[in-house]
């Protein structure tokens, strides 16, 4: 019987590698260690339990480990990336005529402001959010000394 629970968790590492959810590798472990379970006896019954037993332990023991050091940083792409980053006004942004032009990292985007306040040309901005195609930005305050 051993056979089987070797071909089984080979078959389980195969699925793993074709994924990347970091599940079905608990599966071929579980097979492995009831592979090594039957060498000690020839109970079917004995080795599935030590399968199931085994598998339902690790995944949830070992999951949040596995997770912490393969980690799960989310990148932000796309428009998303603007976020925080800082640009110049290149036509007013004004809320009443619902006008404005940006520049940020080399591109031009319509903007508006959250508060609807008037942001003059060639103020320095910062990216706040997006909402739809439109920046969300602010002017970036400037600290005079006296």
């Amino acid at each position: 019987m051993w056979s089987f629970w070797l071909i089984a968790a080979g078959v389980f590492f195969v699925i793993e590698m074709a994924t990347v959810g970091f599940l079905i590798f608990w599966l071929g472990i579980g097979a492995l260690l009831a592979m090594i379970t039957s060498f000690i006896t020839n109970s079917i019954i004995i080795q599935t339990i030590v399968f199931v037993v085994s598998s339902c332990i690790l995944i949830p023991l070992t999951k949040p480990l596995a997770d912490k050091f393969i980690g799960k940083k989310t990148v932000p792409t796309n428009s998303y990336s603007l976020i925080n980053k800082h640009g110049i006004v290149l036509q007013d942004i004004d809320p009443i005529q619902g006008v404005g032009q940006v520049k940020v990292n080399g591109e031009i985007w319509s903007a508006k402001t959250e508060d609807e306040s008037i942001i003059k040309k060639d103020t320095e901005i910062q990216v706040l959010k997006i909402d739809g195609v439109k920046l969300i930005v602010s002017p970036i305050k400037v600290n005079s000394v006296l």
